[in-house]
């Protein structure tokens, strides 16, 4: 006895197929003849295309939120990096003058 080994789709396939359903020029046996599948198959790839349809509309105003978040939080590091190099900057020059007057480098309980 020999099983018929089952063929796989992949997801450029499957929207392929889930898109001619959708389109209803031809019937779901059809479909399923031509691409030598079981009807079931066809069903339940047009159903979930329809269900997750208005997921692609929210996935890309997610998506331009996220990129908004992180160009924000880019400006900010790159803020506090500025800081970082002049507050740097200042102890530097601080403890050159403070050499110059003979006071110590760092303050005692520093």
């Amino acid at each position: 006895m020999s099983k018929k080994k089952q063929k796989l789709y992949t997801p450029e396939q499957k929207a392929k197929i889930a898109l001619e359903a959708i389109r209803e020029e031809k019937t779901l046996s059809q479909i399923s003849g031509e691409h030598d599948m079981h009807v079931n198959n066809v069903i339940n790839w047009k159903k979930e295309v329809l269900e997750n349809l208005p997921s692609i509309f929210n996935r890309s105003n997610q998506e331009k939120v996220v990129k908004q978040e992180l160009r924000e939080k880019e400006a900010q590091i790159e803020e506090l990096y500025k800081e970082i190099g002049r507050l740097t900057t200042e102890v530097n020059w601080m403890k050159k003058k403070s050499r110059q007057f003979g006071l110590p480098d760092q303050m005692p309980g520093y």
